[in-house]
């Protein structure tokens, strides 16, 4: 006698994606299913109150994951901003015990702004994000 199991279809699973800068952060979100991102906004705040608002839309969206765009030179050698991209990604872990990926993002605040985006930092992270979201099975 043979036992049939059904394929249960993936659970969706829901992102936000950080397009880090020194003075704003671009925030986009997505979910696993359509594989489409949306701008969020853009966050002007520095500090404790970055996090804060990060945690406001953390609290709104209850992603399964963060994803945080890391910039590099043209050939991929790492720079200041890979570092800062990188440590904020560090912290967005440490804060809200998500998995945090990170995502090459060379290039997305121009292809933002040759798309005509009116909020070119949360377009950017919408383009992180589906650029991550092309890498998922």
């Amino acid at each position: 006698m043979s036992v049939v199991m059904a394929h249960e279809p993936a659970r969706t699973q829901s992102f936000l994606a950080f397009d880090f800068g020194s003075r704003r952060v671009g925030v986009a979100g997505a979910n696993s299913l359509l594989r489409r991102a949306s701008p969020l906004r853009t966050i002007d705040t520095q500090g404790d109150a970055r996090f804060d608002a990060i945690a406001a839309l953390v609290a709104e969206w209850k992603p399964d994951a963060l994803v945080v765009g890391v910039p590099t030179h043209p050939d991929g050698a790492p720079h200041d901003n890979t570092r800062r991209a990188q440590r904020f990604a560090r912290q967005l872990r440490g804060r809200f015990r998500l998995p945090v990926h990170e995502v090459d993002e060379r290039y997305t605040t121009t292809e933002a702004r040759a798309g005509g985006a009116a909020d070119l930092d949360a377009a950017a992270a919408g383009l992180i994000l589906e650029q991550y979201l092309r890498s998922l099975p």
